[in-house]
Order: structure tokens, then C-alpha cells, then sequence
């Protein structure tokens, strides 16, 4: 794992190099590039980014006055294309949605593609589900309790929890490593709460989802039917929004469908990034 040092502080991440169509994977809250796993190997022939964002599965603490609000994760995202000279990104979020606000910040000039996959939007930062760990953080000592609370058992299978977010079974060993970091550190426990307690009002999100679906290049809605997240009807919103986007439904699946379906997952967008121009 290589790492970069950006104003915000060092982000970690992994390269698969190559000459190939970038694609650059976000994640998750308590989540790194692992939630890709079941994906990038079917991705032949692309290179494939995966940075580990400050939201609790990051191993080096962002620096003290870091902004860890949704645009300001957003910021280091762009700040990330800029360091490592990143062009016609194909930029692919799930789960997390933030990383879009890279087009209402007046960002996205590195961006040739935008893939929105079962993730946060319009107003539902956080999801509803996630509202009530949010409260949590921002009490003292509740990001603590937050951490401690991804050690149990209900919190990793309950449908209300990390259980919900996957049909399958997500291995243990793969939740002990996206939660260990703020279990072990009060650093990281900063970041996460910082992260956690940032989204913006409806009225802002509003403003920022406007500008955001006013993006010209290609877009692709992957989105689980029967997500309990992130509703469908979002996406069947929002394809009418943006002036050039298509809209994939997947079965059998919840808001990661990259560990649901990853198949379907690799093949979609295999397919939109060959078949869609990088034209300014």
C-alpha cells in the first residue's frame, strides 16, 4: 500500500497500475478498499485506485484541523486525482455518496465518468439507519461507545446495523479490519467523529444535488432493487436529472453490491467505461 500526503493529511491506497481506464473506488463509513475486493480482480485491463478515506478504517489520523465534512472528504478526493496526476477518472462510489459533490465544488475537471452504485443522496446523508450512531458521536465519549459497539455481535449481523448492508455474510475477518482502527485508536476516533457529525442541512444538500446532476459526461446508476438504504426511487429520480445517464437495477442484492453481486458489478462497468467516450 502506497501513501500520499495531502493538505488534509496522508491517505493510504492501493494501485493496481497499468495503462488502462482509471477507475477510482471510494468506500464506506468504517470501510476501506476491501469492500472491492470481490471486484477489481474480474476488472482486467483497468487501473484501479482504491484510497482509504477518514472514516474510521483508516490507519493514519488526518491532520488536527483537517475538514472531514462531506465536501470536505469530497476535497480530498479531488486533491487526490491532482497529487497522483489522474486524468478521465471514472469515479465509483457505494455506499458513501460525498465523493459526487467533487461536481458541486467545481472539482470534477479530472473526472470522465461518474458511477453512483446504491449510495447516499439527495437529502439521506446520512441514512436513516446510520442517523442514530450520528447522534451517538456527538455526545462525549460516544464515539468511543460507537467503536466498541462494532465489536458485537448485533451490531455486525443486525439488519439495523452492518447486517443490513449486505445479504451475504460479510467474513469476520474483513469487519475486524475495517473496525479495528477506532477500536485502537482516539486519533482515528477524532476523524470518524468529525466525519460522522458533518453532513450539511437538507437545504444545502439540495443546493449541492442540483449542481451536482448538472454533470455532462456519462453517468451509471447501479442500484439494488430492494435496497433498504438507499432507496430504488432515487435512482429512478435521478436518471431523469442528469443529462446523460443510464440506470442498471441489480436482484438479489442490498446496498453493497459489490459484495452481493460483484459479478454484475464488474460487468456493468466493464462495459459503461469501454462503450463511453471521455469527449470534453
Amino acid at each position: 500500500m502506497a501513501t500520499v500526503t495531502l493538505s488534509a493529511g496522508p491517505i493510504d491506497y492501493d494501485d493496481t497500475g497499468g495503462t488502462g481506464p482509471v477507475v477510482v473506488f471510494g468506500h464506506g463509513l468504517l470501510m476501506n478498499g476491501s469492500q472491492w475486493r470481490k471486484v477489481i480482480p474480474r476488472l482486467d485491463g483497468f487501473r484501479c485506485i482504491t484510497p482509504v478515506l477518514p472514516f474510521g478504517a483508516h490507519r493514519k489520523p488526518m491532520r488536527p484541523d483537517a475538514d472531514l465534512t462531506q465536501r470536505g472528504v469530497a476535497r480530498i478526493l479531488a486533491d487526490l486525482f491532482a497529487a497522483l496526476d489522474l486524468h478521465d477518472v471514472t469515479l465509483v462510489l457505494n455506499d458513501w455518496g460525498g465523493g459526487q459533490f467533487v461536481v458541486s465544488d467545481g472539482r470534477a475537471d479530472r473526472v470522465a465518468r461518474l458511477v453512483l452504485a446504491s449510495c447516499e443522496s439527495y437529502d439521506n446523508f446520512p441514512p436513516k439507519p446510520a442517523r442514530p450512531a450520528a447522534l451517538l458521536c456527538r455526545v462525549p465519549g460516544g464515539t468511543a461507545l460507537f467503536a466498541q459497539l462494532t465489536q458485537t455481535t448485533l451490531f455486525r449481523r443486525s439488519r439495523q446495523a452492518y447486517g443490513g448492508l449486505s445479504k451475504n455474510r460479510i467474513p469476520e475477518q474483513v469487519l475486524d479490519d475495517w473496525f479495528g482502527p477506532a477500536v485502537e485508536s482516539a486519533e482515528i476516533r477524532h476523524d470518524l467523529r468529525k466525519f460522522v457529525t458533518g453532513s450539511p442541512s437538507k437545504a444545502v444538500l439540495d443546493s449541492w444535488h442540483d449542481d451536482v446532476v448538472r454533470f455532462p459526461r456519462p453517468v451509471l446508476l447501479l442500484w439494488a432493487t430492494h435496497d433498504p438504504m438507499m432507496p430504488i426511487a432515487h435512482a429512478r429520480q435521478m436518471v431523469g436529472e442528469f443529462p446523460d445517464a443510464r440506470l442498471v437495477e441489480v436482484d438479489d442484492s442490498w446496498t453493497l453490491i459489490p459484495e452481493d453481486q460483484p459479478e454484475v458489478f464488474a460487468r456493468e462497468l466493464s462495459e459503461f467505461v469501454t462503450t463511453t467516450g471521455t469527449t470534453r
